[in-house]
């Protein structure tokens, strides 16, 4: 009894202790009022003269009860006076990473002013000043246009009791682009609209997700089309690593065109059929090498190797020696290795002059980035400060919170097996429920990272309605707009693609 008694004199102790304890706060970021910039322009665009209004703002976004998280800073171009809202469309814009800002289509391809870098990938753009022009084939003549900036990046930040891991995750990242999506065309009256997505890299990854996330929530928003820029919908086609064997399968035929534009393989032949020689060596006679792998006969292993020196423009031996795997970091710093130059990976027209000619990767980093980055940057801080009075407290984050980037597709507790990320099952879905929805696919020949067979071999999987998906080809890497030929060929693919009935 005594025992019993001292006990419960402990437990009265220890719950009067804890009452007096102050409870420890949940430390809350400051909720900053919300700053919006509107300015009325004039362009011509398509040949046809516009009149438009600039909105560039802050949007707060909620958790489920209600409090604002994180703030998304747009720049939405609609046009003054647009009559009836059901003609016309209105197309969100977004970058990828994960963790980019919409800068480089923005100032590149969609915007209403752009930066023009080499359209020949033949010199570094250096310093300022840049070439800043009219974009007289942007797209204001067919659409509306909102550029998105996803949190950690561009304006958007969190404010409250917003966390990274509320937006730095593959689910995480879609819900807040659906949140800000539906909140948008609400506050503008634009329910009724034809609806467009227009990403780019992971931003076609997020895309295809998107379009999924907006059919639920109980707000079904049915959307009209796609325009995925450089599709990056399943990362086994995109991720070149050693033990990854569909990198090797996806990469070849873009190795065959870079080394074609860079006179290394292909010559006496045009583009279009060194590359479809390339696929068929792939389907026919690589995939079925691969898999047989060390069961392959020295003869075979020989006949292999010569036909990817011929595609690829390497050394057989080099090739033999790589167990006739061709990483891409290495591709990169063989191609040219005659010259000294490593080839750029976002495009491989571009090259570099590295101090290490035989380092395994280039370790300048990407020639295709680097030497046109601070253009793009430098022209949108301009752009803003100057014609749309963008007055921020703060800087512009091109890139940013995508280091701790959360790929789990299910909720904490569930059975996962880790795998390549892969949104494009969940865009054949949504084609088959909203059988309205087209898709347009625009991918790069050069392009060494989304390589354009990858967009092939994924489109013909995954449960997608090939008859409503448009392929478009470009003599480019993964931002084709930087070729001046092909920027004016995109501008009239997607023109073509939204008006289409």
């Amino acid at each position: 009894m005594r025992n019993l008694l001292l006990l419960a004199a402990s437990l009265l102790f220890l719950q009067f202790s804890q009452a007096q304890e102050p409870k420890k706060e949940t430390k809350t970021k400051p909720i900053p009022e919300a700053k919006s910039f509107i300015t009325k322009h004039k362009g011509v665009f398509g040949g046809t003269a516009i009149d438009y209004t600039t909105t560039a703002k802050e949007t707060f976004l909620t958790n489920k009860d209600g409090d604002s998280i994180a703030t998304f800073w747009s720049v939405a171009y609609t046009k003054t006076n647009m009559g009836d809202v059901t003609k016309r469309p209105v197309t969100f814009v977004f970058n990828g990473g994960p963790g980019s800002a919409s800068m480089w289509l923005h100032m590149g391809f969609f915007g209403p002013k752009i930066v023009k870098v080499d359209s020949d990938a033949k010199s570094d753009d250096g310093a300022a000043p840049y070439n800043f022009v009219n974009n007289d084939h942007g797209l204001l003549d067919v659409t509306d246009l909102v550029f998105i900036d996803p949190v950690g990046t561009g304006y958007s930040r969190l404010v409250g009791k917003g966390e990274g891991k509320d937006f730095y995750g593959l689910k995480e990242d879609v819900n807040s682009f659906a949140q800000f999506i539906r909140k948008w065309v609400t506050e503008n009256e634009r329910w009724f609209s034809p609806k467009y997505l227009a990403g780019e890299s992971y931003g076609t990854t997020r895309a295809a997700a998107l379009g999924k996330a907006l059919e639920g929530s109980g707000q079904n928003m049915a959307l009209n089309g796609m325009i995925l820029i450089s599709q990056a919908l399943d990362y086994a086609g995109s991720t070149s690593v050693k033990n990854n064997i569909t990198s090797f399968i996806t990469y070849l035929p873009s190795m065959a065109a870079t080394a074609w534009y860079h006179k290394k393989a292909g010559q006496g032949k045009s583009l279009e059929s060194f590359t479809q020689e390339c696929r068929d060596f792939t389907y026919n006679t690589y995939i079925p090498s691969l898999y047989k792998g060390n069961s392959l006969n020295e003869a075979e292993k020989n006949t292999i190797a010569e036909k990817l020196s011929y595609f690829t423009g390497l050394d057989k031996t080099y090739i033999l020696q790589s167990n006739l795997r061709i990483l891409m970091g290495r591709f990169q710093k063989k191609l040219l290795e005659d010259k000294g130059f490593a080839i750029g990976r976002l495009d491989g027209r571009f090259m570099g002059d590295e101090e290490d000619k035989v380092s395994e990767n280039p370790h300048l980093g990407d020639a295709a980035s680097y030497q046109i980055s601070a253009a793009y940057t430098a022209s949108l801080n301009h752009y803003f400060a100057s014609e749309l009075k963008v007055k921020m407290d703060r800087p512009y984050i091109t890139s940013g919170g995508g280091s701790n980037w959360r790929w789990r597709t299910v909720p904490d507790g569930k059975y996962w097996e880790p795998m390549p990320v892969n949104t494009a099952p969940d865009l054949g879905e949504t084609m088959r429920r909203n059988t309205a929805m087209k898709v347009m696919v625009a991918s790069g020949y050069y392009d060494l990272i989304t390589p354009f067979f990858d967009a092939e071999y994924t489109f013909d999987r995954n449960g997608i309605v090939k008859e409503r998906v448009e392929m478009k080809y470009y003599e480019a890497g993964h931002m084709m707009y930087t070729h001046e030929p092909d920027f004016i060929k995109l501008s009239k693919d997607i023109r073509e693609f939204i008006t289409a009935d």
